[in-house]
């Protein structure tokens, strides 16, 4: 079973075997309104926990994304490329943004649990 994980700045990363994939919360979404554009980062790049790894841009504003974890990136969502919008469909399914491999347990174990961050909300 796979657990979701949170940051502060409202990205996600859920562990799905060797992989996690990343994206951007629900409630982050619902607070950008429509996607109109992602700008997604190269295969192969190697992204820290913290640091932007690319943009969305909705009809009110352009936010950064900031890697909730460290690793290397083995996949991209090309979908969001014609398809901006299924983030707002499925932010925390359909809509994930990047795969990584290699991702630190301690950057995986300082991310928020569901809980917390439903607190923070």
């Amino acid at each position: 079973m796979s657990e979701t994980r949170y940051t502060k700045t409202h990205e996600w990363a859920r562990k799905e075997g060797e992989k996690v994939l990343v994206g951007i919360s629900q409630h982050a979404q619902d607070e950008l309104g429509d996607i109109v554009y992602v700008e997604l980062p190269s295969m192969g790049a190697c992204i820290n926990a913290g640091q932007p790894f690319g943009v969305v841009e909705s009809v009110k504003a352009a936010s950064d994304l900031y890697a909730p974890v460290s690793g290397e990136i083995i996949a991209v969502n090309d979908r969001l490329q014609d398809e901006p919008g299924l983030i707002n469909q499925d932010a925390e399914g359909e809509g994930w943004i990047i795969a990584l491999k290699d991702v630190p347990d301690a950057d995986w174990n300082a991310l928020m649990t569901e809980a917390d961050y439903k607190a923070i909300l």
